[in-house]
């Protein structure tokens, strides 16, 4: 008793328990986002290099779209940075991105790849990726470089098609 000190004795024989544990919930399922890179490329798509501009148009799009973009024309919608993603990470993200942008009806977004100069022989990875993906991708319709202001080399502009949603919308008070 003396090594013990003072202790209350217990008014209740009734045996506490921890509250039971909540019931697993199922994890939300991923939205199923199709790949749109199914476009074959014909034409050879060149190298380049950190400094490059890209740009390019989908057949049968006028030549002044790329100067639109450029000056700003059409609003920014939606942003990607790619910075410090691996090639397989940033197309998973490119997909994801360009499919909620579809599906929210955007129009022009900014894609931020960087300019390559950390890339081993200074050829930039992501970059390329970026002028040959954007070209297989059945949304886009144009993209270029952005002016230095909005990244200069390290991002473009791209122009995605105008979402089905918008389709059946009567253009006539505009």
């Amino acid at each position: 008793m003396e090594s013990m000190g003072k202790v209350k004795p217990i008014k209740s024989d009734k045996y506490h328990s921890m509250p039971p544990k909540p019931k697993p919930y199922p994890k939300p399922k991923e939205a199923l986002i199709s790949d749109k890179l199914t476009l074959s490329q014909t034409d050879q798509v060149h190298t380049v290099q950190a400094e490059d501009q890209l740009s390019y148009t989908a057949d049968g799009l006028q030549k002044n779209v790329l100067k639109k973009m450029r000056k700003g024309y059409y609003g920014l919608d939606a942003e990607l940075d790619l910075h410090g993603l691996t090639s397989q990470q940033a197309k998973h993200e490119l997909i994801k991105f360009l499919h909620f942008c579809e599906q929210d009806g955007c129009r022009c977004v900014r894609i931020i790849h960087g300019k390559g100069y950390r890339s081993e022989n200074n050829l930039p990875v992501l970059k390329n990726d970026m002028n040959l993906w954007l070209r297989q991708h059945q949304e886009v319709q144009a993209f270029c470089s952005t002016s230095q202001k909005d990244g200069g080399a390290g991002a473009v502009f791209v122009l995605l098609r105008l979402s089905n949603k918008y389709a059946n919308q009567d253009n006539s008070e505009y």
